[in-house]
């Protein structure tokens, strides 16, 4: 059996969240092809691609291209009836590709956030634990920088992005801090802009809820990436491409992210939409889904203990009805 995780250059192999419930759950069987939408560093692929077999496909999605190389380390041990394509891009074009091309999938997976690999990579600058350049982006040739929103964005932005996406009770002071340091001398390190988070939150604030960057650091990231407007997109375009009976599983680590992917997935399977007082459905609407863990699946505390940054997942899965001739 493949091991569940492959190394990472040197530092600890990245562990893929909720491996074996996602491996349960999507129900990957021979000959399917399996969309990932989020590669990484390809833990949950060594676990998904067993079930494949001796055939089928499986689409590798990611937009850092440090994690595609990943790919060709996988390939080495897949068998020789299996496609294994990289792909390039956001999810949310990759996806879109793939459906003006008419291709369909069984098993689509998304696993939300960031990877390992791009955290314990300090040149990167998503940790607010190491010294770096301030960029924060998962895709080293996109725009938008984490330096140009700390430095470009009014306060009244920079205090929305802090609260909505972070969910920083300190979120105002932060901004304000920031907007008079920058007065002084822009951002371009990450140390630089712990230090004047700290400085804004309140001493008492400072210690017992982990570290006080950990929220606007997040916030940041989420802003730079457009992660919410990729999993708005994405999640359409993933119900569109599933065919019946497969299945769409969603690893999420942030409140709005679940509260997204629940929703649509409730959508999804609802059926009749009129109103409860008619006698007799009109409108004759079926649901397209049905949503196959009513709860989130959350880590195990064994896997709390091996991984602690899997302490936020949520695992949802939906699959696609199938109709009847």
């Amino acid at each position: 059996m493949l091991p569940n995780a492959l190394p990472t250059r040197g530092r600890e192999p990245h562990v893929p969240v909720l491996a074996g419930e996602v491996r349960e759950l999507l129900a990957v069987r021979p000959g399917d092809t399996l969309v990932d939408c989020t590669f990484g560093a390809g833990g949950h692929a060594r676990l998904l691609i067993q079930d494949l077999g001796r055939e089928g496909r499986y689409l590798a999605i990611d937009r850092d291209p440090d994690a595609l190389e990943f790919v060709d380390v996988l390939r080495k041990d897949v068998s020789p009836g299996v496609e294994l394509r990289a792909l390039r891009g956001s999810f949310a074009l990759c996806l879109r590709n793939l459906l003006a091309t008419g291709v369909r999938a069984d098993a689509v997976l998304m696993d939300l956030g960031i990877s390992s690999m791009q955290v314990d990579r300090p040149e990167r600058g998503f940790s607010y634990a190491n010294d770096a350049p301030l960029d924060m982006r998962m895709d080293p040739q996109a725009e938008l920088t984490a330096e140009q929103v700390v430095n470009e964005y009014d306060e009244r932005h920079l205090a929305e992005i802090l609260w909505k996406y972070g969910e920083e009770r300190y979120s105002r002071q932060i901004a304000r801090a920031i907007v008079r340091r920058r007065e002084k001398q822009a951002f371009t390190r990450t140390f630089d802009l712990v230090e004047t988070i700290k400085k804004a939150i309140p001493t008492p604030s400072r210690f017992g809820q982990g570290h006080p960057a950990k929220r606007s650091f997040q916030a940041l990231r989420i802003e730079v990436n457009d992660e919410l407007g990729q999993l708005r997109e994405g999640l359409e375009l993933a119900l569109e491409l599933v065919d019946p009976g497969g299945r769409i599983a969603v690893i999420s680590f942030h409140s709005l992210e679940d509260r997204m992917v629940k929703q649509r997935f409730r959508e999804a399977a609802r059926g009749c939409i009129c109103p409860p007082d008619l006698p007799v459905c009109g409108c004759g609407r079926e649901p397209e889904f049905r949503v196959v863990n009513a709860r989130p699946i959350r880590p195990g505390q064994a896997e709390l203990d091996r991984n602690p940054r899997a302490a936020s997942a949520k695992l949802r899965v939906a699959q696609r009805e199938v109709r009847s001739s």
